[in-house]
């Protein structure tokens, strides 16, 4: 499939030519197989994982919400916090501005995160415009935005986008995973993580993908243990 062309977009960033993104299973299948050629390893983590997840969120406004909700909180914590704030209606930049501080923090966001979804819904952000950029460009817009940190910038563009070469070597899971799967001595440092990474391009985000599943795995064997 050819490289689509980048459009006009209007958060700036430079013209580039942008990979097909991740859309299907398949997709992910296809660089799930290219990465266990490459490295045994993930080979052996495919193995025991199975078939790996889509994990695609829907763009915009409400697929970044459900990635703030999900900050440094367990996944049941924040399943139940963005069900909640759905059905308010609170996934919606104008209810959001119109039910305020209290509205979200009733629907269980802390202070903080509550803050940072107030100003995105201020800041009536061009979404759109992210599907024209590179992966560095749309990151570096997102984090310009209160309360958005490298790793929600991350998350959003490889989910929400479907970037299929991004991974976000901040995370904690994908640590813990690599240095099980990799017997590495210590839990590797993002840079360490992404140093390691560089040789997974151009299925980074698929390379993420197994590590989440994989330490799924770990956790498990733990819990048996």
């Amino acid at each position: 499939m050819p490289d689509q062309p980048r459009r006009d977009a209007g958060l700036g960033g430079t013209a580039v030519n942008l990979a097909p993104p991740i859309t299907c299973d398949a997709d992910v299948a296809e660089g799930a197989a290219w990465l266990a050629e490459r490295e045994p390893r993930f080979a052996m983590a495919l193995a025991q994982t199975g078939p790996l997840p889509l994990r695609l969120r829907p763009p915009g406004f409400a697929g970044l919400l459900d990635i703030i909700v999900g900050q440094q909180v367990s996944v049941a914590s924040a399943r139940a916090i963005y069900a909640r704030l759905v059905t308010a209606g609170l996934d919606h930049p104008a209810n959001v501005l119109r039910s305020g501080d209290d509205g979200l923090r009733a629907a269980g966001l802390s202070r903080p995160k509550a803050r940072y979804v107030l100003a995105l819904a201020e800041r009536d952000f061009d979404f759109d415009a992210l599907h024209c950029l590179s992966d560095d460009d749309a990151i570096a817009a997102l984090i310009a935005m209160p309360g958005i940190g490298p790793w929600t910038a991350q998350v959003y563009v490889m989910f929400c986008l479907g970037r299929r070469d991004v991974f976000p070597s901040g995370d904690l899971a994908l640590q813990e995973a690599a240095r099980g799967l990799f017997d590495l001595p210590a839990r590797p440092t993002p840079k360490d993580l992404s140093a390691m990474a560089a040789a997974w391009s151009p299925w980074r985000s698929v390379a993420a993908r197994l590590l989440f599943a994989y330490y799924r795995v770990l956790k498990q064997k733990e819990g048996l243990s």
